[in-house]
């Protein structure tokens, strides 16, 4: 079948909607970087998503005009390679809103409603009363973007999977109605428990910039470490001869997310690896200090060599742009031809369409 292709091509990507955290690094973007380098995908396209970005900044483009260049400093800092990776603007592809139109036919309102990802985000942004139809069909215009690369994987969270499912619900609709044209995705989540959604440093259940508990990637050393040494631990931990608790203790949750077993010998000798660290926690003996400390210098260790580079990208913004106008355009390209592949399929391609216009010249006898 002409959708059973045998190239790997990854589709990823990130709203504009402000400086990216750590918890984006150890979520997706050093997991896009591994891909990157593994050498199994023959495409890797990292999509800058300002199209989006507007459907609940609307009334504020340019706080989305400014977030693109940062996050374009934060994908190349952290090691994305635009001689790798593909760095795309989505608003620079129309034919992504083209098939995001199409699409819209072959999804109904109900479905869009029992979508358990737009819901919780309806409800996030108090939607409830008011939904602006763009933010309402964002299923839609993803699964265009997915689909007009013909990506076989999509690197997700937990809480994007119902997403893909619709996408795989469009694709399997317009491949069985039209032609098998379009690629169906998979999803790849994140195999560590503890990078699939990292708390913030107050503890809350989501690293959010509205809500100011984010460790930047741009941070300065004394910005990470005042805020490492704020974070929230456990409430019944008073004295240092008390028996610590791990369960919701956010120090800890950063330790199973960052810390290896190297980082020991380097910074914390006195113990082996962190179930040893964490038994003396639960014990009584070990301070929060200590242990803040600790991670303080692991993620010091994880951050210099980012925020170095991103200090060397910030001195030629131009080149920046270049980099993502390139990508832009060779991302245009693919998706244009995706684009001709469903307008043909939907027989709507009345002026390629060579024999459309040899039986309609026969028909009128022209």
């Amino acid at each position: 079948m002409e959708n059973q292709r045998t190239e790997k091509i990854i589709l990823t990507g990130d709203r504009p909607t402000g400086r990216l955290h750590v918890g984006h690094y150890i979520g997706s973007l050093q997991r896009r970087v591994e891909l990157q380098n593994s050498g199994e995908y023959q495409k890797i396209f990292i999509m800058v998503a300002d199209a989006q970005a507007l459907t609940d900044n609307i009334e504020n483009p340019e706080k989305v005009r400014q977030n693109i260049i940062e996050v374009a400093l934060d994908y190349i800092s952290c090691g994305l390679d635009p001689e790798k990776s593909t760095l795309l603007i989505q608003s620079q592809i129309p034919e992504l809103c083209e098939l995001t139109f199409y699409y819209m036919d072959l999804v109904t309102v109900a479905r869009l409603q029992r979508n358990p990802t737009v819901k919780s985000e309806i409800q996030m942004r108090n939607f409830e009363s008011s939904i602006p139809v763009g933010f309402f069909t964002y299923p839609i215009s993803q699964a265009a973007d997915i689909t007009a690369f013909k990506a076989t994987t999509v690197p997700v969270g937990d809480d994007q999977l119902p997403m893909i499912e619709q996408t795989r619900e469009i694709v399997h609709k317009f491949n069985t109605v039209y032609a098998p044209v379009l690629v169906e995705p998979a999803a790849l989540l994140q195999e560590r428990e503890a990078c699939r959604r990292l708390p913030g440093i107050d503890g809350k259940a989501k690293m959010s910039k509205s809500l100011g508990n984010c460790i930047y990637l741009a941070d300065t050393a004394d910005e990470v470490r005042t805020k490492i040494m704020s974070m929230f631990t456990d409430p019944l931990h008073l004295q240092v001869s008390d028996p610590g608790h791990l369960e919701g203790n956010t120090v800890f949750t950063y330790l199973d997310a960052f810390c290896r077993e190297e980082h020991f010998g380097r910074y914390l000798p006195d113990y082996a690896n962190l179930d040893e660290l964490k038994a003396h926690y639960q014990r009584g003996g070990l301070g929060d200090v200590k242990v803040k400390k600790f991670l303080n210098q692991i993620m010091q260790e994880l951050l210099e060599p980012i925020r170095t580079r991103r200090k060397e990208m910030e001195k030629d913004i131009p080149a920046l742009y270049d980099i993502l106008r390139k990508g832009s355009e060779e991302a245009r390209e693919v998706a244009a031809q995706t684009l001709a592949e469903v307008k043909s399929a939907m027989r709507i391609n009345y002026f390629e369409d060579a024999e459309l216009i040899r039986a309609q010249k026969e028909k009128y006898g022209a």
